[in-house]
């Protein structure tokens, strides 16, 4: 029986590795891909058990990386799921944005996706498979990072396009937009200033941020057949950040309630 196979890129990242995690649990094999192979692979071996998570080194802004990588599934078994959630962000004002850190955050954020897709779309017609983006809240609304922003709105846009197009091969096209994620990189700037998740915090309705377990169960979801009929959409795994905020509310209303 040919086993089924899920994609992760930038899997070596806290949210990466959540989402692989979460996907064993409905796919045989989950494929690993980091440009960091070495990192990749670490993580493969923490996760039980062995020889169902596979690490393969792919620089996702690449045609003949990606190309590889697509090989590689194929020897593994029939590719169902793809998730795209390799990005970076990296100035975080328009001011400090350069054409070279546009171009990048460009390719790695959307470029990647429409890439790993393309090289992907035979075996994912051929199983009705499904493709989840890892776009941001920041595709949604401003909150900084516009080159990344950016590239996020138009992934979300590319969502629905692959949705639409490729609906009647049976494949289905989501995106999950997380809100602030507790990774190691906001373990950084906590470090740096220990209030960080406490001044975030207060602009969630939920009163907290979002942890790479949320994320990768919203992905589980969308790749799942309890998702069967759902296809194009976004879904904000925010703590509630874009419904709105209760402070603002509370200042425009002067209502304690909020």
């Amino acid at each position: 029986m040919t086993q089924s196979v899920a994609i992760v890129t930038g899997a070596a990242g806290d949210i990466g590795a959540a989402i692989a995690a979460r996907l064993a649990d409905d796919h045989d094999i989950v494929l690993l891909a980091d440009i960091d192979r070495e990192a990749a692979a670490a993580v493969a071996a923490t996760l039980c058990p062995q020889n169902r998570f596979v690490a393969v080194g792919c620089d996702v802004t690449s045609e003949e990386s990606v190309s590889h990588l697509a090989s590689r599934c194929a020897e593994l078994g029939q590719l169902q799921t793809l998730v795209n959630n390799a990005g970076a962000a990296r100035a975080v004002s328009l001011h400090d944005t350069t054409p070279s850190i546009w171009r990048m955050d460009n390719a790695l954020n959307l470029e990647a996706a429409f890439l790993c897709f393309r090289a992907v779309e035979d075996m994912l017609k051929a199983s009705k498979g499904s493709v989840i983006n890892i776009a941001s809240v920041n595709g949604m609304n401003v909150f900084g990072h516009p080159a990344y922003s950016a590239a996020k709105a138009g992934l979300i846009h590319f969502t629905r396009l692959v949705a639409v197009e490729y609906g009647k091969f049976g494949i289905r096209s989501n995106a999950v937009a997380p809100g602030t994620v507790r990774t190691r990189a906001w373990e950084a700037r906590a470090a740096a200033n220990p209030n960080v998740f406490e001044e975030a915090r207060r602009w969630y309705p939920l009163q907290r941020v979002v942890d790479p377990k949320d994320v990768a169960n919203a992905v589980a979801f969308l790749a799942g057949s309890q998702a069967a009929a759902i296809s194009g959409v976004c879904l904000p795994v925010d703590c509630g950040l874009t419904a709105g905020q209760a402070e603002l509310a509370r200042t425009f209303s002067q209502s304690d309630h909020y």
